[in-house]
């Protein structure tokens, strides 16, 4: 069986104070394009659909297009998707039963009450059958009421406890969609700007939860990496959300999974964007004569090297680059000057800010069973603001 593993479409994103429609359009039409001629068993969508919970009307316009332009292929490539925590999973499960019909298949919110579940589809192949399973973006206080008579330490406790009320057959080939921040064996996936991570690793999830799956199509993080298996993957974005991915190759994962025991086939085939994200570094008129040779159609971060006072650098740079993201400077000036501001200013999560407090009050530090405990509570804290 083969099948798509995308997430992270952001539709409706911008990118600084660029929209980002034309993009978006252009890459989803090459994953359209792909569809069309490998013709996959099943298309995944791991979540993070849309950049914002309320979508706005030309990203909805836009994912609109995308599912009736792969809906029109035939035979019918059946589709699964999940919320994501940019979503609102309301409203992705708005028409649920309707897409069903057309082998849609979407899982915006998990389970909140006791009597429901995590959603299940299986698909056959010539090997059997293979179940998805999809499980949306959960906080332990979303899931909660699900289980009344227990306690969810944290979210590796929520999502694994969510798996095994499901009692998943491992004599058979299982998948799971999921989109949280996962570790374990040692790795941490590398993030990038764009992305929303808890400060301290107090959201992640830890793998053991999920090993026994044949497959883990993952989204949240923006890179395309493995998280301690090979089996277990994030697909990574079909475009560059930040400045911070423009050393990525984004690209479409294709995922074969062949008979029970055999580990699944992962490949990643080129996306070509309408326009690049690049960072380019050096004196001015070094970046001018670049942007005349043809690196002016990009989206571009630039560093200036110069040592001289530069007249309207930024003036100077968008008639070149007409998609100008920023512009820094980088020389003996502008270090010593970021010097004195770095040892004026030091920045303090919540939880260093109560260390500090508990040190200065009691005389002594914290414990580390104490910076645990206090870490949860500010974590709930925040899930009920």
């Amino acid at each position: 069986m083969r099948f798509f593993h995308l997430s992270d479409l952001h539709l409706g994103k911008h990118l600084h104070h660029y929209n980002l429609k034309e993009d978006q359009i252009h890459i989803l039409k090459e994953l359209t394009d792909y569809a069309r001629q490998l013709h996959p068993d099943a298309i995944v969508i791991a979540g993070d659909i849309y950049d914002k919970s309320v979508p706005s009307a030309e990203a909805v316009t836009m994912f609109d297009g995308f599912l009736t332009e792969l809906a029109a292929i035939r035979p019918v490539i059946p589709i699964f998707m999940i919320g994501g925590n940019h979503d609102s999973g309301e409203r992705l499960d708005y028409v649920r039963k309707l897409l069903d019909s057309h082998e849609i298949y979407i899982s915006g919110r998990p389970p909140i009450k006791p009597e429901e579940h995590l959603r299940k589809v299986t698909l056959q192949d010539e090997y059997g059958p293979v179940h998805f399973y999809l499980m949306p973006f959960l906080k332990p206080s979303y899931v909660r009421n699900v289980f009344p008579e227990e306690i969810l330490e944290d979210y590796t406790d929520a999502v694994g406890k969510l798996i095994q009320r499901e009692r998943p057959d491992y004599s058979q080939r299982n998948v799971l969609v999921s989109h949280q921040f996962y570790t374990g064996n040692g790795q941490t996936p590398q993030t990038c700007d764009s992305e929303l991570v808890q400060v301290g690793g107090l959201d992640n999830v830890d793998i053991v939860t999920i090993k026994d799956f044949d497959y883990v199509a993952l989204g949240h993080i923006h890179g395309f990496q493995q998280v301690g298996m090979p089996y277990i993957r994030y697909c990574g974005t079909p475009l560059k959300y930040s400045v911070s991915e423009a050393d990525h190759n984004k690209g479409l994962t294709v995922v074969t999974l062949k008979e029970k025991g055999q580990l699944p086939q992962v490949e990643c085939l080129p996306l070509h964007p309408l326009r690049d994200v690049k960072k380019k570094r050096g004196t001015l008129e070094e970046i001018l004569k670049e942007g005349r040779e043809g690196d002016g159609v990009h989206y571009v971060s630039v560093t200036l090297t110069d040592e001289a006072e530069l007249y309207k650098p930024r003036e100077q740079l968008n008639l070149v680059y007409p998609w100008l993201l920023e512009v820094r400077m980088d020389n003996d000036r502008t270090r010593r000057r970021l010097e004195v501001i770095e040892e004026a200013v030091e920045l303090r999560t919540p939880l260093e800010m109560y260390q500090d407090f508990y040190r200065e009050v009691h005389g002594r530090e914290l414990s580390t069973e104490g910076i645990e405990a206090m870490g949860k509570l500010l974590e709930n804290i925040k899930e009920d603001c």
